[in-house]
């Protein structure tokens, strides 16, 4: 058998579409010899290949029997007809996004498939169409019944993964544990060994207060929860916890493989700014490669063909490299 890359379509009023066709031109000016499957209304297909001119050549599919029949261009699965209301999130946009990420766990359960690459979505669309998961991470764990699973930052210049992902500041607290910190760690020591082969990863963990908590002075949690999950985990290279501004602007991020951050911000905003449209979103813990661009829908400039579709790109360029490995 066959097997092949996954991309979704995301939310269809955002940039997802157009972004989508953007990286079929590059990666098929690279090599002809591709196997892809994009999983996509066929209204919003043929509609954002009138903005952006495809380079390659395709076959639109109204069901998957024949989808392995077709190599060396882009195999296109209808996933039915939905409404474009460019711009805005809607209880459609939502649908159409959720079709195309089931449709793609449909086809990885059948075989084949070595990874999915999933564009944007809105967690306010998803919502109104009736998803009680808050983004792509939750909704891919919770569909594998996976409890131990990261969210997990790609780039050049560090990788980085969350302990807690998309939760409000005053939850965050309550919802750290020994067991939690110590369990997280060990799933990236592993993910960064067997999927990155790093022969013997060096962590570091990043400290919730300010100052680290300054040894107990400005908050507990470092001292109760953060330095005993270090203790514990005698046989992984882990470090910290580290004063968080000073380890990014020390630029100390250079000395490990892998920085581990307690909540969404405190990773999210040196991540971007120091790989904008190059960083890459990976779910760790899962038995399939699933991999995103960084950035949103970005409603502001959808359909305008304004939008750069690197961070995509840089999310198929590591499917391949996580996969293969």
């Amino acid at each position: 058998m066959k097997s092949f890359h996954v991309f979704t379509c995301g939310d269809i009023n955002g940039i997802g579409p157009e972004i989508s066709i953007k990286v079929f031109n590059k990666i098929f000016r690279r090599s002809k010899n591709t196997f892809l499957i994009y999983l996509c209304p066929d209204n919003v297909f043929k509609e954002s290949i009138e903005l952006i001119t495809p380079e390659f050549d395709y076959v639109i599919h109204n069901n998957e029997n024949n989808l392995l029949t077709h190599s060396g261009l882009l195999n296109v699965l209808n996933i039915g007809s939905f409404r474009i209301d460019k711009g805005i999130p809607t209880k459609e946009s939502g649908e159409a996004s959720l079709a195309s990420i089931y449709k793609a766990l449909y086809l990885f359960e059948k075989g084949g498939v070595k990874s999915i690459i999933t564009s944007p979505i809105s967690k306010q669309a998803v919502k109104s169409a009736g998803s009680k998961f808050p983004g792509h991470t939750e909704l891919f764990a919770g569909h594998f019944g996976v409890e131990n699973f990261a969210m997990f930052f790609l780039s050049k210049k560090f990788h980085a993964s969350l302990i807690t992902i998309h939760e409000p500041i005053k939850k965050i607290s309550s919802l750290l544990s020994i067991e939690k910190v110590k369990a997280h760690i060990e799933l990236i020591n592993f993910t960064l060994k067997n999927k990155f082969k790093v022969d013997s990863p060096r962590i570091a963990l990043l400290g919730l207060n300010p100052h680290a908590g300054e040894g107990g002075d400005i908050g507990a949690e470092e001292e109760q929860i953060l330095l005993p999950a270090i203790k514990l985990l005698k046989h992984i290279n882990v470090s910290g916890p580290y004063v968080p501004d000073a380890f990014f602007t020390d630029k100390k991020y250079r000395n490990f493989d892998h920085i581990v951050g307690v909540y969404h911000d405190q990773i999210l905003i040196p991540f971007k700014m120091l790989n904008f449209n190059t960083g890459v979103n990976y779910t760790a813990g899962l038995p399939v490669v699933r991999t995103s661009p960084d950035h949103g829908t970005a409603y502001d400039i959808a359909w305008k063909n304004q939008a750069s579709a690197e961070s995509l790109f840089c999310a198929y360029l590591w499917a391949k490299k996580i996969s293969g490995n």
